[in-house]
């Protein structure tokens, strides 16, 4: 009868220790997470990447930039400078930090000096800037009368100054059955304002007696037809 009570006594104080342990209680801190990029990990938060430089094209030497020619501008060491587009129809461009930069008139090699200039004055010591040519404005002339596909071509890349004349006509498609090749015409527009119309005869040209022809951008081509 001692033994069974002392177990009761024992097992009712146990049970009051248990009672009185406070429960865990869960921490109100939350946990906090790096706001700094990890290495190999993407970041939504950071900054887009730096604009692409595409491709340029094989500009001729002492190339002169004018409205609407493609440009890509590089500073280097500077990725965030880093920019290409269009030449307004003023002959600006829209660069970083600089804003409207005139470019139209001036070579390659005298954009990139520019750019250099501006950037050295208030923002870069000693910059390195690097402007290269992506894409010609599209310069175009017209094909009309006894050819198979009248209308506006492009001037080819690698020649947006001017094309050879036969060339012009192979872009057309070549002369209709009744055309006269010995009686073209092309109207040109002339520093003085005014349209000059020059007689071209295209038989010797293909025979080679004349030399070649050189078809500028904003020439209009009409082959004549032949006289039975």
């Amino acid at each position: 009868m001692l033994l069974r009570y002392l177990v009761i006594v024992v097992t009712g104080a146990a049970g009051s220790l248990l009672a009185q342990s406070p429960a865990p209680v869960a921490s109100a801190e939350p946990t906090l997470r790096s706001s700094y990029p990890v290495p190999g990990m993407s970041n939504s938060s950071s900054p887009s990447a730096a604009v692409p430089v595409p491709p340029g094209v094989n500009a001729p030497s002492g190339y002169i930039l004018s409205a609407n020619d493609q440009v890509a501008v590089e500073v280097f060491g500077e990725e965030d400078l880093r920019t290409n587009g269009r030449l307004n129809g003023e002959g600006n461009l829209s660069v970083p930090l600089l804003g409207s930069v005139h470019l139209g008139g001036l070579t390659l090699t005298q954009a990139a000096a520019r750019l250099t200039d501006l950037y050295a004055r208030d923002y870069l010591v000693n910059p390195r800037v690097n402007v290269m040519l992506v894409g010609y404005a599209k310069r175009r002339f017209t094909m009309l009368g006894q050819i198979n596909r009248p209308g506006s071509y492009d001037m080819p890349d690698g020649s947006p100054e001017g094309i050879d004349l036969l060339e012009a006509v192979a872009m057309a498609g070549g002369y209709t059955r009744i055309a006269a090749p010995e009686r073209i015409s092309v109207r040109r527009h002339s520093n003085s304002g005014k349209d000059e119309i020059i007689r071209v005869d295209a038989k010797r040209l293909a025979r080679g007696d004349r030399g070649n022809f050189t078809v500028l951008p904003g020439d209009a081509i009409t082959v004549g037809e032949s006289i039975f």
